[in-house]
């Protein structure tokens, strides 16, 4: 544990020194944003953390104001999840019967995926775009579904557009929030380590139940 608390101590001194570097900030603008469009737009990389990853950099707004604005976090990586939505659902449109039975790629856009997507579209209806923002893997498949679906393109730019923002400002909110509790500023580590645990588990959920559904199926 002690090992675990120097390790993250001196990845917070880093992050600290990194940021001290002039246009070095850019970086987590650039960075964020790359893992938003990969995990939201492109549609076999479901598995993707973002949503900690935002409240880790919501949290790093918070404790380095000088050097990151939370609202122009908020517009850029909202635009970016917006944009990245509709590259998803546009091939969902062209590929969506084609990706799912490719030898090579149905090994990220697993069926297990795509009839759980179907699920909670069918439950939801269009509110699934937004809901589904939410959720990890779900995020990631449901506007595939839509688009393979024929989901109609003025709907799905305003659930789009609306989870986009919504989820981008809560999950960055929240971290800026958190980053302003005197404790969390003295002890910087404990946030990475709650991070690293909150981004493994939807992982090890999906894991259990996939272990005990088969066990139920043998």
């Amino acid at each position: 544990m002690f090992i675990s608390l120097s390790i993250f101590g001196f990845f917070n001194d880093w992050i600290s020194h990194f940021l001290s570097v002039p246009g070095a900030h850019i970086w987590v603008y650039v960075l964020l944003g790359a893992v938003i469009f990969i995990e939201t737009g492109l549609v076999i990389f479901p598995f993707l953390p973002g949503d900690s990853i935002l409240f880790f950099v919501g949290s790093m707004a918070a404790l380095y104001p000088g050097k990151l604005s939370l609202w122009l976090l908020i517009v850029v990586m909202g635009a970016i999840a917006f944009f990245a939505n509709l590259v998803n659902y546009e091939i969902g449109r062209k590929f969506g019967d084609v990706i799912p039975k490719h030898r090579l790629l149905s090994r990220f856009l697993k069926q297990e995926y795509l009839d759980e997507a179907h699920q909670f579209f069918k439950k939801w209806g269009s509110w699934a775009i937004f809901l589904g923002r939410f959720m990890p893997i779900i995020r990631t498949i449901v506007p595939f579904t839509a688009g393979a679906g024929k989901m109609p393109h003025k709907k799905f730019v305003f659930f789009n557009l609306l989870g986009g923002f919504s989820w981008v400002t809560l999950a960055l909110g929240a971290g800026y929030l958190f980053g302003q509790v005197p404790f969390i500023k003295k002890n910087f580590e404990l946030v990475m380590i709650a991070i690293v645990i909150v981004s493994l588990l939807p992982a090890v959920i999906g894991f259990v139940r996939r272990y005990f559904k088969g066990r139920k199926t043998v």
